[in-house]
Parts: structure tokens; sequence; C-alpha cells
């Protein structure tokens, strides 16, 4: 960040330099930074775990909870507080609004990791939440940001974001995902997740990196101290709500520890690699919107880092007891989803034991 803001004011003539080649309405530098740190996200994400958790017991609650905190209380709860802490401000209200319609698909993964919680629901999740933005964040960013915002000066059109969407997401995740399961088949689910992602994963942290000093040098940032300052009061205060509703309602609905923490992690992050594609898109990489997505990670990592601890510390008063169903059996498999499915291999092993007489 430091590097990008010194880059802005000692040296304009970075931001013309930015402008020269383009994809979409994006330059170049920026949009293969998004890409960069996209792909990795998208690669390490186990979609092969939505089949297994599809048909386990308490599915519906899950998948239930999971939507009404992702995709109706969390964008609502941040325009709110974008309204009341930015009136005066509408394209950092607009950027701000466009972070928490983004659900998290990267760093919760990370954060449920930390403060123990399912790593097969939390993996889940994010691909459930991964096909869901493909298809969802284009008519929520419409909803939000025009009709629920009626009256701005700021106009945004169906297309233009869905654009956005479509070659910041949908390409990424179209790549990551013949990457992932190319890897398996010509070599195996565990040289992926063992020796090729421990490589390939810590390029979206650069990516992000490399992103967030472009976007800061495009920026003139010391003009505009105060105005990312209050951006940062409405991401604090969300973070923070979300994850304690969240978890409160989890527990209300009888769910572990486990699944409570995963589900207010869920909903307490936010996809801000997408929030900052699609603004930088739609309304250019200098502008209001964009700075204020490129704040979001500035916020939310040491905001939901303090948020691990917390959970840490909720862990001994709510138990680990397992209260909704997670485990599917039958004669031919039993085979706890929580622990990945992780090779067909098992499965067979299991089922030729069950069909030879004589043997257990």
């Amino acid at each position: 960040m430091v590097l990008g803001v010194l880059l802005g004011s000692l040296a304009p003539q970075v931001r013309g330099g930015l402008a020269v080649l383009h994809i979409g309405n994006v330059s170049l530098p920026i949009a293969l930074g998004l890409w960069l740190m996209m792909w990795p996200v998208l690669t390490k994400v186990r979609y092969e775990l939505l089949g297994a958790f599809l048909t386990s017991r308490g599915t519906l609650k899950q998948f239930g909870v999971s939507f009404a905190l992702n995709w109706v209380l969390g964008p609502a709860l941040m325009t709110g507080l974008a309204w009341a802490c930015l009136p005066d401000l509408p394209g950092f209200r607009n950027g701000v609004i466009m972070v928490g319609l983004a659900r998290c698909i990267a760093m919760v993964l990370i954060w449920n990791e930390l403060a123990r919680g399912s790593a097969e629901l939390c993996a889940v999740m994010v691909a459930f939440n991964s096909v869901l933005q493909i298809v969802l964040y284009a008519p929520l960013s419409l909803l939000y940001l025009q009709v629920v915002s009626g009256g701005t000066a700021v106009h945004v059109g169906f297309w233009p974001v869905a654009k956005s969407v479509l070659l910041f997401l949908g390409v990424p995740l179209v790549a990551g995902i013949f990457l992932r399961y190319g890897l398996i088949a010509i070599k195996s689910r565990e040289w992926l997740d063992k020796r090729f992602m421990p490589w390939f994963g810590p390029c979206a942290l650069l990516g992000l990196l490399y992103t967030i000093v472009v976007m800061f040098a495009s920026q003139n940032i010391l003009s505009q101290v105060g105005n990312v300052a209050r951006v940062a009061v409405p991401m604090l205060i969300y973070f923070t709500v979300m994850f304690f509703a969240s978890f409160g309602l989890s527990v209300w609905c009888k769910m572990s520890y486990e699944y409570s923490v995963t589900q207010a992690f869920t909903a307490a992050s936010n996809n801000f690699e997408l929030a900052i594609a699609v603004a930088v898109g739609v309304f250019g990489i200098s502008s209001q919107e964009a700075l204020a997505a490129t704040v979001g990670p500035l916020i939310e990592v040491p905001v939901l880092l303090g948020l691990v601890y917390v959970a840490l510390w909720l862990k001994a008063r709510v138990g680990t007891k397992e209260v909704v169903g997670s485990t599917r059996c039958d004669t031919r498999r039993c085979i706890r989803w929580e622990d990945g499915l992780e090779s067909k291999a098992a499965a067979a092993t299991i089922a030729a034991a069950a069909a030879a007489p004589g043997r257990a």
C-alpha cells in the first residue's frame, strides 16, 4: 500500500502507463493481477465434495442458513451501513456495497482452519458460493446500487457488471476447474493438495499485493485520506456484526461449534478480489468505487484474525458435540463425508469387502 501511494505521488506518469492496453474496460496490468489472485483460489476449491454433501443429513438446514446469511442478510446489512456512514459520498458508498455483495471464497478457508471449524463444510460452502456468485452478483448489484440506492448520481447497468463477473470470476473459475481436475487425472489429488497447491496457492497473495500496489499508484490517495478512513467504518462494523449474528444464529439452530464457526466466517468474510475486479471493470481503476473496494482487505484481514481468537474462546463454551448429522452409510460404503471422500479407491475397497462372503 505504501509503495503504491509513493508511486502515485512521486511518479504520476505511472497512471498513464497503466491505460495503454485494455481487456474489456480494465487495463492489462490490472487484469493480469486480478486473474492471478483468483485462479489459485478457485483451483483449490474441492468441488467434488458438493455431491457428497447434497446427499448427507442436515443439508437443507446448512444451505438454508448459509443462503440467508450470505445472500440476504449480508448485502442488506452492508448497504444499510454504507448509507448510514457515507451518505454524502456516493462513489465510496457504492464501492462498500459492492464488497458486501461479494461472498468470500478464499480467505475464509484460512480463518476457518485457524478457528478449527469444519473444513469440509467450509469447502462445500466455498464451492456453493462460487457458483452462486456467477448467477447472483450482477442482479444483486443492480438491485442494491440502482434500485435500493435510487437517486444516486451513478448509473449502474446490468451488462457491465455481468461482463466483469464473467471476465474476472467466470474465466478463472473455469480455468481453476480444468487445472484442478486435469492435475488430478494426470497425477493425483494428493499430489495436487500436497505438492502443487503449496507452490501455486501463494500466487493469489502475490496477485493481490500487486493489484493493491498498482491501484494505489493510480489514485491520489494523499488527498483522500479522510474519505478512506470513513470507508473503513462500515466495513469494521459489518465484519463484527455479521460474525456474531451468524454464530449466534447457528448455535440457536443447534449446530455444533465446528459448523457454527464455519457459517460465521463464511458470512463475515467477503470476496474482495471480485469486488475490486467489478469496481475496476465498471467504474475504472481511478474511481472512488475501486478505491473503496481496495480498502476492503486492509480492514478485513486484521479484524477477522482477531475474531479467530474470539471464536477459539467461544469454543469452550459452545462445545463440539455434533448435532446436525454428517455421515452417510450403506452396505457398500460407510465413509464420513467430512473426511472428504478422499479417493474412489477407498470406497471400492469397502464395497469389495462387503461383497466378499466371510470377509470383513
